[in-house]
């Protein structure tokens, strides 16, 4: 496969999985109390959005680049 065709595949499957999901979460521990032998945490859910702009762009590249390599000859 040329390296075009294989980008492009990447780009088509990220720009959908970021058209699907929206974004991400993902779960960070604080550590709250350390006195001794006491240890508190907290843990925190965080979510990243992800703008469906961002991922048709990333999707329109990635069907750009799969037309690109498909019709460039060697």
């Amino acid at each position: 496969m040329k390296v075009t065709t294989i980008v492009g595949l990447v780009l088509v499957v990220i720009g959908t999985v970021m058209l699907l999901t929206g974004g991400f979460s993902y779960k960070k521990n604080e550590e709250v109390l350390d006195a001794g032998p006491l240890h508190a945490t907290v843990e925190h859910t965080k979510h990243v959005s992800v703008s469906p702009i961002v991922g048709g762009i990333v999707l329109v590249a990635g069907v750009a680049l799969l037309f690109a390599g498909g019709r460039r000859k060697m």
